[in-house]
């Protein structure tokens, strides 16, 4: 796998777009609780694929790990929340399609970094 800095990995560019979007669509959220919590989780899996993948080695496969727990979390949050009425079935569908596409591109950038070394 080739690249210069975290900045070229589609992986990492996904993962903010989908930080943007849940910043978006809880615009106008007045639950503060799940609100943060579900912002700090979406902004938590870009953020550990760059810290990783700059400090290198074994720390990147941890903290592709840790961005993955990340998006499960998000996940988890996202069907909490239509529950409770805060975003729609539409939302549902389209934010759990792409954490579980993240959590795939995830798993193949950690097997591509063990079949490296």
């Amino acid at each position: 796998m080739a690249y210069q800095s975290f900045e070229e990995l589609e992986v990492w560019k996904r993962s903010c777009l989908l930080a943007v979007s849940i910043y978006e669509t809880l615009r106008d959220c007045r639950d503060f609780g799940i609100r943060d919590q579900m912002q700090r989780a979406a902004i938590s899996i870009p953020s550990n694929i760059a810290e990783g993948c700059e400090r290198g080695g074994k720390d990147f496969a941890r903290f592709l790990r840790i961005a993955q727990g990340s998006a499960a979390e998000l996940r988890t949050q996202v069907y909490i929340s239509k529950r409770i009425g805060i975003i729609d079935e539409q939302q549902v569908i389209v934010l759990v399609n792409e954490l579980k596409t993240l959590a795939k591109m995830l798993t193949g950038l950690r097997r591509s970094l063990n079949t490296e070394n």
